[in-house]
């Protein structure tokens, strides 16, 4: 009687693709960050329902710390931005750009032909 082997992990592909470098290590702090602001809420209302003197500085620090992860989570949405714009988006030209680059050839091409059939060209007005 044999046994299928069977490995304790096997890789599956990822649904998503991976975050870039930088956005992750930006969602890593700003997820830190987070943690670290509600726990310390919470301790505060354990201070207040105690009457603890340390409300009020645990209060401010609470505050300070709030400040800093919201500043964190906005930090991963620039990021990301940042990084989209300079490594995820292809430039395309528009259909006016091919457009207009399409009459400019035509246009070299008649005075190419103009020239060599010794005529003058008599360029034409373009219609926008």
């Amino acid at each position: 009687m044999e046994f299928e082997r069977r490995t304790l992990w096997e890789e599956e592909p990822a649904s998503r693709e991976r975050l870039p470098d930088p956005v992750r290590d930006a969602a890593v702090r700003a997820v830190l960050l987070v943690a670290v602001a509600v726990t310390q809420a919470v301790i505060v209302l354990l201070l207040v329902a105690g009457g603890s003197w340390l409300t009020a500085p645990m209060m401010l620090c609470t505050v300070v710390t709030s400040v800093v992860a919201s500043w964190a989570v906005l930090d991963v949405w620039v990021t990301r931005q940042v990084w989209a714009q300079r490594a995820g988006v292809l430039s395309t030209p528009s259909s006016a750009a091919h457009t207009l680059r399409r009459e400019r050839r035509r246009a070299r091409r008649r005075e190419r032909a103009a020239a060599r059939e010794g005529r003058p060209h008599i360029p034409r007005a373009h219609s926008v």
